[in-house]
């Protein structure tokens, strides 16, 4: 067989990148592009710069989202803080429900004569009947408010209002002064700002046993409910209302509640839920002293004294004790000037 060399092919023609006239791809578009250029547009200049694609409108999104989704705002949600002005209102509605129960259980003992009893006219100046609706709307409050507020608080009514009873034990030197100083205010006002001669709560110490049972009830009783109303309820809620106010004017978060899981407040909030809930206060009180000046300035006073003992101690207890004690100094000098309640025309 014949191996000469014109008879194999060329390694050119089996190679056609090796051939001095092949054209590269490149090559053959460009001379294209050149006889047919409109028909094959030049394209643009390749970059190695990627360029990321725009995001285009989740077509699952709702229109006018920020109206149906809140925005998510920088602040954390504000702590829930109690009491506060609704759970005052919930305690107002519990009130009127004992005042109906109150009002029913008096109904029932003129219907039966008790204490010998049976015009409502009389039973309004009979110590009996006064001290005992008194008592009867108080407790039946209290004991409504013990079996509701745990339900809505999800602790315990004390636990709630903040009761702390060894945080007012350790201070209790302090509470004492608190309460003479209370007493020496009401002797000053008496001289100063004297009240009527014949007031209402003066009808009731008619006899010695009603002064005792007006005695027990005023160190006891009254105090404790009066405080649980007054400087457990009311005023912290209007300590929160205020700055509450103050935040959403001028969008500062509330401050996270302390280590008792309780609110805490500003200087502000508390000077004005003090002044606020001692007017009411006074004015509770202001019908057994016919409404005179004198007492109803000292009453305020008083209750702002009460306020500071809740507020600075932090316990509802505190406020009681001084609440008790200042009740407990002005019985004790009657007690004495009418030489245990024998003399009741000394008063």
């Amino acid at each position: 067989m014949s191996t000469l060399p014109e008879n194999e092919p060329d390694a050119l023609d089996r190679d056609p990148s090796r051939r001095d006239d092949a054209f590269t791809e490149d090559q053959v578009l460009a001379e294209v592009q050149r006889i047919f250029p409109y028909e094959f547009p030049v394209p643009p200049p390749q970059s190695s710069h990627i360029v990321e694609p725009v995001p285009s409108a989740d077509p699952e999104l709702p229109l006018f989202r920020s109206f149906i989704e809140p925005e998510v705002h920088a602040w954390p949600p504000s702590p829930v803080r109690i009491p506060n002005l609704g759970h005052v209102a919930i305690l107002a509605l519990l009130a009127a429900f004992g005042l109906v129960c109150s009002g029913l259980l008096t109904r029932a003992a003129l219907h039966f004569h008790l204490w010998g009893i049976r015009n409502p006219q009389i039973a309004l100046n009979d110590i009996h009947y006064t001290v005992g609706s008194m008592a009867a709307l108080y407790l039946i409050t209290t004991c409504a408010a013990v079996l509701i507020f745990p339900l809505v608080w999800k602790k315990s009514l004390f636990a709630g209002l903040q009761w702390n009873a060894p945080a007012a034990l350790r201070r209790y030197r302090t509470l004492l002064s608190a309460a003479g100083a209370c007493f020496v205010l009401a002797m000053v006002d008496e001289v100063l700002l004297p009240g009527p001669a014949n007031a209402p709560i003066d009808k009731l110490f008619e006899t010695r046993a009603a002064a005792w049972i007006l005695f027990a009830f005023g160190v006891t009783c009254a105090p404790f409910f009066e405080e649980i109303i007054f400087r457990g309820f009311l005023l912290p809620a209007l300590c929160t209302a205020f700055d509450w106010s103050v935040e959403m004017t001028t969008d500062i978060p509330a401050p996270p509640l302390d280590i008792s899981g309780h609110p805490q407040w500003s200087l502000g909030a508390m000077v004005f839920a003090s002044i606020s809930t001692s007017i009411p206060f006074a004015l509770m009180h202001a019908e057994q002293t016919a409404w005179s000046l004198g007492p109803f300035v000292l009453l305020v006073a008083v209750s702002l004294v009460l306020s500071w003992a809740r507020l600075s101690t932090r316990s509802l207890a505190a406020s009681v004790f001084v609440h008790a004690a200042y009740n407990f100094l002005l019985f004790s000098l009657m007690l004495i000037g009418t030489q245990g309640f024998r003399h009741l025309e000394r008063m």
